[in-house]
């Protein structure tokens, strides 16, 4: 009994001695490797930015989207490795458990073809740079920022802070509201009463007036234009305005427009449209209700 102590401790003793260093290796391995694509990621994202702090280039969230993809992806790989290894340290055969993954791996590839879809979907998103970390899109029904993008989702977060997690397979058609460059498009109403021609003058005179002022010239990226009378409605002359901004910008550009041309249609004494309703009465309609008034007097 002594001697299979003996023998058991002389094994442990032996085990420690050749594996446990390897292992520890490992892991140092593991978090030095995992360090390593941080540092990467980093460097890659300082390399990419400008000296523009008060808005992300499209550079700048391309580099931030492949960075993350890059961590992620290299994580998943330097575990997977290193847990194969020790392992392997332990004494455990890998042969049959690498088999056995194999197995199951087809098996869950024949059940999982909708993550299949999405992680094909996703690699195509990603390498035709369809979207990025930061830009606003429209997908599967939902709107908002792009938080987050994986081989297998993209996670948006809208207006009202809710988050939606769409699977790249159902993404279908996506609208980018913000790559490269956005436009304000800004639907302007007037009364009938009033004379067109001066209207568009006015519009178009108030945001020349915006878009060359210091604070709003490096937003505003063109002349706005006046595309023209872009409708008839039941109580307004629909005037159709076009400005070109940087991304991203087009909503803090329309807001700030929409209260300068109140103001100045206030100055120059042009009616926005209000809800009005004309009535046609004829003479029997009015003589009916003059004596239906008079009776009841």
């Amino acid at each position: 009994m002594e001697n299979i102590d003996i023998n058991i401790l002389s094994n442990i003793q032996q085990w420690l001695i050749v594996h446990f260093p390897r292992i520890v290796i490992i892991i140092i391995g593991m978090w030095l490797a995992v360090k390593s694509v941080q540092v990467i990621s980093r460097r890659l994202r300082v390399i990419a930015s400008d000296d523009d702090p008060s808005r992300e280039s499209d550079r700048e969230k391309r580099a931030a989207t492949l960075s993350q993809i890059l961590n992620t992806a290299t994580k998943i790989i330097i575990l997977s490795i290193g847990v194969i290894m020790i392992i392997k340290e332990v004494g455990i055969d890998i042969g049959p458990l690498l088999a056995g993954a194999g197995i199951i791996g087809l098996a869950i590839g024949f059940g999982s073809q909708a993550l299949v879809k999405d992680v094909v979907t996703g690699f195509f998103i990603l390498m035709e740079d369809q979207l990025r970390i930061g830009d606003v899109i429209k997908a599967a029904g939902h709107a908002g920022v792009v938080e987050k993008i994986t081989l297998r989702t993209i996670v948006l977060r809208d207006l009202e802070g809710v988050m939606h997690v769409i699977p790249n397979g159902d993404v279908g058609t996506i609208s980018n509201l913000t790559i490269g460059w956005s436009r304000a498009v800004l639907n302007i109403g007037i009364a009938y009463k009033e004379n067109v021609d001066r209207a568009m003058e006015v519009i178009l005179d108030e945001a020349l007036k915006m878009a060359n002022e210091e604070e709003w010239k490096d937003i505003i990226t063109e002349p706005p234009s006046i595309a023209g009378v872009d409708s008839f409605n039941e109580s307004s002359i629909t005037i159709k305005l076009l400005i070109k901004t940087r991304p991203s910008s087009q909503w803090s550009v329309g807001r700030e427009y929409r209260r300068r041309i109140k103001n100045r249609f206030d100055a120059e004494r042009i009616e926005l449209p209000f809800p009005s309703r004309t009535l046609s009465f004829s003479k029997e309609a009015l003589a009916a209700l003059r004596q239906s008034s008079n009776q009841n007097d």
